[in-house]
């Protein structure tokens, strides 16, 4: 493993107040999102040249978003709906506040937000063409896609939707289309229907069945009808199945890629699943992840749940040929217990300290954090998860907007973030924050550093820092290092 005394011109770098320093010169060898490696390559060479999109870097430095669960799950109290549900059960009082939800959501640091326009129980919070079984059906009768993804832009939010693969409407009802056993035949996606003509006349061809035909419509609405959209987001939960029903995975990135080239696709390529719900990062989140076969063919992406995904470990212990591909970690996980709202008496909201935690651990992990914040049954986020939130961001702006390196004397310190070019790869493998106190002494280390590395130790006055290099997956590249106070754990 290279230790810092081998890199060329490798002396320990000194970090003054506002100073950008680079560990070592680098070449700029050619890059790509996803590489072959085959048995004569040099794995680790290749696995730096393995870099993020334009899309991927763009939702890596955004770092923070939120999810917004709302539907008949949060009339009927459930985490799982059933598809049985009568859509008059969804019952607002008031039409949804969608720019408070925004508003709060901002005042909290987030960028961008993932609506769940459908969840598995089926029904659409927007009026599709393509089933009865939406809002259009029951006696809210608003569009709140529609009015959330124009919040969005009034409050400087990117709009992104989940729309579930998993429909129980769709597999309970006596003509649902999910696993109808329906024969894959080419099919015109969008299909017309009389009276509601699209603006965007573009059509694809696809072999299909029932139920992807009907997914790939409702795709294309979503797609051509409340953008901009920055992220579509697809799991892989089944609460129940039926028919041996497949998903035309393939079918549906490609008329994504052609209709929003600049969104990311949760769960199919572009962005992972961390592999928990409880906002944890591994302790080395490398984004560069093995595959057995070229991502681009694979209709079906598994999670990744093991602890070791990507180490020169992991990876140099894999039969070959394989593939890299550049797969940056989503960090899930609910503001409440739970991710629908039930109650505003029982259900456990998390307190700001918390969740500032939780963003240092995924933000400062080399993850997206993916905070979810469901609006109760008056439409409103809830005065709880609001105070929670804005105080949230109230203590990020606090913390991270200064760099304290700026300033000319001594300074008390709590935190250091580290960040690489990650478009010249991922390199370091290990590392350690020193101070300078009549000689060296160590402040925090870390393993590896990707886009943003936040680590933490207890206050300490510092008048210089450096970084130190252990281990490197080939020479490093640029780092940037900032200083910061967090004025509150004490609490």
């Amino acid at each position: 493993m290279m230790k810092t005394r081998n890199i060329k011109r490798g002396r320990p770098l000194l970090f003054a107040a506002g100073a950008l320093m680079l560990l070592a010169a680098c070449g700029r060898p050619e890059t790509a999102n996803t590489l072959r490696v085959d048995a004569s390559d040099d794995l680790l060479e290749k696995a730096v040249r393995v870099v993020p999109t334009a899309g991927q870097l763009h939702s890596l430095e955004n770092g923070f978003a939120a999810f917004v669960h709302f539907g008949p799950n949060t009339f009927t109290g459930r985490e799982w709906g059933t598809g049985l549900e009568e859509p008059s059960l969804f019952a607002l009082e008031a039409p949804a506040d969608t720019d408070q939800w925004c508003e709060i959501l901002a005042a909290a640091g987030c960028k961008r937000v993932i609506f769940t326009a459908k969840h598995h129980d089926g029904f659409c919070l927007w009026p599709s063409r393509y089933t009865e079984h939406s809002v259009a059906s029951s006696p809210y009768s608003g569009d709140i896609v529609r009015e959330l993804s124009v919040s969005c832009r009034k409050y400087g939010l990117e709009f992104g939707f989940y729309l579930s693969p998993a429909d129980l409407y769709q597999m309970e009802s006596p003509e649902g289309l999910y696993g109808n056993g329906s024969e894959a035949t080419l099919r015109r996606i969008p299909r017309d229907v009389p009276g509601r003509p699209f603006a965007d006349s573009r059509q694809f061809a696809f072999e299909l069945d029932d139920y992807n035909e009907y997914f790939m419509n409702q795709l294309f609405e979503l797609l051509t009808e409340y953008g901009p959209v920055s992220e579509i987001w697809f799991d892989g939960a089944h609460p129940k199945k039926k028919g041996g029903q497949q998903y035309n995975y393939l079918a549906w990135r490609e008329m994504i890629h052609t209709l929003a080239p600049e969104a990311v696709i949760f769960g199919k390529g572009d962005i992972r699943w961390c592999g928990n719900e409880e906002g944890r990062t591994r302790a080395s989140e490398w984004n560069v992840i093995p595959f057995a076969e070229d991502p681009s063919t694979l209709n079906m992406f598994g999670d990744l749940t093991e602890e070791d995904i990507a180490s020169r470990e992991r990876l140099l212990s894999l039969p070959r040929p394989l593939w890299l591909h550049y797969q940056p970690a989503e960090t899930d996980v609910s503001i409440r217990d739970g991710w629908f709202w039930r109650n505003d008496d029982e259900q456990a909201v998390r307190s700001a300290g918390n969740l500032v935690d939780i963003w240092e651990r995924s933000v400062g992990g080399n993850s997206i954090l993916l905070l979810n914040v469901p609006p109760n049954r008056l439409g409103r986020i809830s005065p709880r998860d609001s105070l929670s939130l804005v105080e949230l961001g109230a203590r990020l702006h606090e913390t991270y907007d200064t760099n304290l390196l700026d300033r000319p004397s001594p300074v008390l310190i709590n935190r250091v973030s580290l960040s690489e070019d990650i478009r010249q790869g991922e390199r370091v493998e290990s590392f350690v924050v020193e101070h300078w106190d009549g000689g060296w002494k160590e402040l925090a280390r870390g393993t590896n550093i990707g886009h943003r590395r936040i680590v933490r130790f207890p206050e300490t006055r510092v008048s210089r820092l450096r970084v130190r290099v252990l281990s490197s997956r080939t020479e490093p590249g640029p780092i940037t290092m900032t200083a910061h106070y967090y004025a509150y754990e004490r609490e």
